[in-house]
């Protein structure tokens, strides 16, 4: 599977189209819009999260809820469009007009992509930069992300992703059985935390951080459940799963660290207190008694669950910004200010979430096929017979 996004963060909508999914998918808006309003839940998110509803419209590739095997395309309308028409249209503009636009930025924010963008793409506005590396990108991701979960979960494989860390603020691991039971604990925190008494010092940390004009970032978790041995090859560099879920994870905005299971702490560790044992039962076949690997080894998946780490920067947009330069009049400034928020650190789970779903489930299409839902289910069950019984 592959998808392109296009749009821009106050342009008409955010648009992506999705080519490779698999013929006789059952399909709706509602399987994606449940994703859509994930994302734009969690304490410390700005004004922008009243203004926009997102709700998508697929255009094509399913016809009377299920997939036709076509490239599907996904739309988000951007309602704050009515407000941008002129600043953002795409018609040419006469000199006079040109005067009139206002918010044209000249003074980039440490941090952002605006100086090394409008750098490289010549641009004395970095309004073009900012539209488009802005993280209203990461609405359409979503949207791919939950097709992608749509697949998965027809063959039992879930996810979730939560908040581990916020700011200085550590959660405790906490108890729980499926993916099911750990989603029903941090959906219903306004963190996205499993922890109740991290999660209320979490939000006292955000709400500091906005108090005092700051951001602040966070570590996410995502966990995916009944995950098949093999996703992945060890053959080639580029083929090796954790590698592509670590490059999906590093492309969201503001996030500057992925780990696999123990991920760096294993560097600390001996050899025997890092790897995971093996073991067979008759009916289960190979599994690993623990998941310090978090669910890989050579590139491939091992069959349990896959543990991936995201770690977010804070937000660089600051109400008290930093120090900058206008690019016009090369005199020092404090940098522009766009509406943003404080933190994004619930809201980057479901983000990461969907980047991993992404990931798992064009890996899976890669080993089962990818024509027809009848075809992989066929593939999949002959599959984890062999494997049971290897």
């Amino acid at each position: 599977m592959r998808f392109l996004t296009a749009g821009e963060s106050h342009g008409p909508q955010l648009t992506t189209i999705i080519e490779g999914v698999p013929s006789q998918l059952p399909l709706t808006a509602e399987d994606i819009n449940e994703h859509l309003a994930r994302r734009q839940k969690g304490y410390g998110r700005g004004r922008r999260m009243q203004i926009e509803k997102d709700q998508v419209q697929i255009l094509s590739g399913v016809r009377h809820g299920k997939t036709t095997g076509a490239p599907i395309t996904l739309v988000v309308e951007n309602k704050d469009w009515t407000h941008w028409t002129k600043i953002m249209g795409a018609e040419p503009l006469t000199e006079e007009e040109e005067k009139e636009v206002k918010r044209k930025i000249t003074r980039p924010r440490p941090g952002h992509a605006d100086l090394n963008g409008a750098i490289k793409y010549r641009h004395r506005d970095m309004r073009n930069v900012l539209e488009r590396s802005s993280a209203r990108e990461t609405t359409v991701r979503v949207a791919v992300g939950a097709l992608a979960q749509v697949i998965l979960r027809q063959f039992g494989i879930k996810l979730a992703g939560h908040v581990l860390e916020i700011g200085d603020v550590k959660a405790e691991q906490q108890p729980f059985t499926t993916v099911d039971a750990l989603k029903e604990i941090t959906e219903s925190s306004e963190v996205r935390c499993m922890d109740e008494a991290a999660g209320e010092k979490m939000k006292a940390a955000i709400d500091d951080a906005k108090e005092n004009g700051d951001s602040i970032g966070g570590i996410v978790e995502v966990i995916a459940e009944n995950v098949p041995i093999g996703l992945g090859s060890f053959v080639h560099y580029d083929r090796k799963l954790d590698g592509k879920i670590g490059q999906a994870v590093l492309s969201i905005n503001a996030f500057k660290g992925v780990e696999i299971g123990l991920g760096f702490e294993a560097a600390r560790m001996k050899g025997s207190k890092v790897h995971d044992e093996i073991a067979y039962e008759e009916n289960r076949g190979f599994y690993r008694s623990s998941n310090r690997l978090g669910g890989f080894e050579g590139g491939m998946t091992n069959g349990m669950p896959v543990v991936v780490h995201g770690a977010m920067k804070p937000i660089p947009t600051l109400y008290k910004p930093l120090k900058s330069v206008d690019i016009d009049s090369k005199e020092p400034f404090t940098a522009s200010i766009e509406r943003s928020d404080s933190c994004a650190v619930p809201a980057a789970a479901v983000v990461c979430e969907a980047a991993v779903a992404w990931e798992l489930a064009d890996a899976f299409l890669d080993k089962f096929g990818s024509d027809t839902m009848e075809d992989i289910h066929k593939a999949y069950e002959q599959y984890q017979e062999e494997a049971r019984n290897f």
